[in-house]
């Protein structure tokens, strides 16, 4: 072989490490949050308890259908804000950050790892979901709108995340639950998760279309059919700038608890 060859040998493998450092780092993620169960009991646990509640109870009526794509968004909602706000506020004040940024490991996998964790979760609860509401449900739930709605669980995950960078630099570890509920929860609520907007009272009707977990419940709701596709544009691009202003106010954030540290 020539020397050229090797060395486009050597380049390749470099490309390639990386990603199989953030592959690795994804596993690891993955392992520690389903072996954690009180991550992976709540955040897949209450969006399905919730649907053998109250989407069992109406059993072949559009309601089932609604409470699917609903609790898919608070699943989604609930795996980056606690996996990632919570897990990473602990982490830091653990000094487990600390000991990631000294090590040889590229800071994206660190970061990616927990992104794809996230989606990961998000995308189980769909795929649970979706099966409940087709075996026990009475529903009918096409291969286009489930993979619609998996793709929302994914893509959906992207916003919520970089708030979940936010949120870690931002809440103390010991209060983490606490606060993360206080967001979450009203963020369900309002945006038509539970329930449909139009039967929420007529301020937080008004407030709703604020609030970005809205617009992704909007893109939910029409991928299974239950929401106009006209105006998705718009709902994608809301979450596109929240997206990138979560990540923005989570690197200012970041530097100046490194200009303190």
């Amino acid at each position: 072989m020539s020397v050229n060859t090797f060395a486009v040998a050597a380049q390749s493998a470099d490309l390639l490490f990386p990603l199989r450092i953030l592959l690795k780092e994804t596993q690891y993620e993955l392992a520690r949050l389903l072996r954690s169960r009180a991550y992976s009991l709540s955040v897949i646990g209450f969006p399905i308890m919730f649907y053998l509640i109250f989407g069992l109870a109406n059993r072949g009526k559009p309601a089932a259908l609604y409470l699917i794509a609903g609790y898919t968004c608070m699943g989604v909602v609930s795996a980056c804000l606690f996996g990632i706000g919570l897990v990473l506020a602990m982490e830091r004040a653990q000094g487990w950050l600390d000991l990631k940024r000294a090590s040889p490991m590229p800071r994206f996998a660190y970061i990616g790892a927990k992104m794809v964790s996230s989606a990961a979760f998000g995308l189980i609860i769909a795929t649970l979901l979706i099966l409940l509401g087709t075996t026990l449900g009475g529903i009918t739930v096409s291969a286009t709108q489930a993979a619609a709605l998996a793709g929302v669980a994914i893509a959906g995950s992207i916003p919520f995340a970089a708030m979940g960078f936010l949120i870690a630099y931002l809440i103390p570890p010991n209060a983490g639950p606490g606060i993360i509920n206080l967001i979450y929860l009203p963020l369900s609520f309002a945006s038509g998760f539970w329930m449909p907007v139009s039967m929420l009272p007529h301020w937080l009707q008004a407030v709703a279309p604020a609030l970005p977990s809205y617009h992704l419940a909007q893109i939910a709701f029409a991928s299974v059919g239950l929401a106009p596709a006209a105006g998705m544009a718009l709902h994608w691009a809301v979450l596109g700038g929240f997206t990138l202003l979560m990540l923005v106010a989570a690197w200012i954030t970041f530097l100046r608890s490194e200009a303190q540290a």
